[in-house]
């Protein structure tokens, strides 16, 4: 029989300056880029962040968590928590953390892996580590 359950998330690649932003298609097994926003503060980073959410109406968020090696939380991950705070006020639906380690230098590999420069296109490397970050949670989590 065949599963008709319909999951879509949006994954997240947070910074300070750029948010990477990836989306799962409808059966929640294949993540692909969005878009990557500019922004010039935490406060920014809600409203934009609220905006795509609002146009791609997902059932779940899951933003990259940079943990340290040890697994301890890093600088990064106490800043990104204050954004989960933020964001929940705006959004109701589950928000997932999922250890983004590497997911940034995978990016960078792959884009040398097709013969390209990451150079100045700091945004693809965003969205393709939003990819990332969404597809190993897509992965991890087969049923939802």
């Amino acid at each position: 029989m065949a599963d008709s359950y319909h999951r879509t998330f949006i994954g997240i690649d947070y910074g300070t300056r750029r948010i990477g932003l990836a989306r799962s298609d409808p059966t929640g097994l294949i993540a692909s880029a969005l878009e990557t926003i500019e922004v010039r503060s935490i406060t920014d980073a809600v409203q934009q962040v609220s905006e795509v959410i609002g146009r791609h109406q997902p059932d779940g968020l899951v933003i990259g968590y940079p943990l340290h090696m040890s697994g301890d939380k890093s600088a990064k991950c106490l800043e990104i928590d204050s954004f989960i705070r933020k964001l929940s006020a705006q959004y109701a639906g589950p928000i997932h953390r999922e250890d983004e380690r590497f997911s940034s230098s995978e990016a960078a590999d792959i884009i040398h892996a097709h013969g390209k420069k990451v150079g100045q296109d700091k945004k693809r490397v965003d969205r393709l580590a939003a990819v990332i970050i969404l597809q190993r949670f897509l992965d991890e989590h087969p049923n939802g």
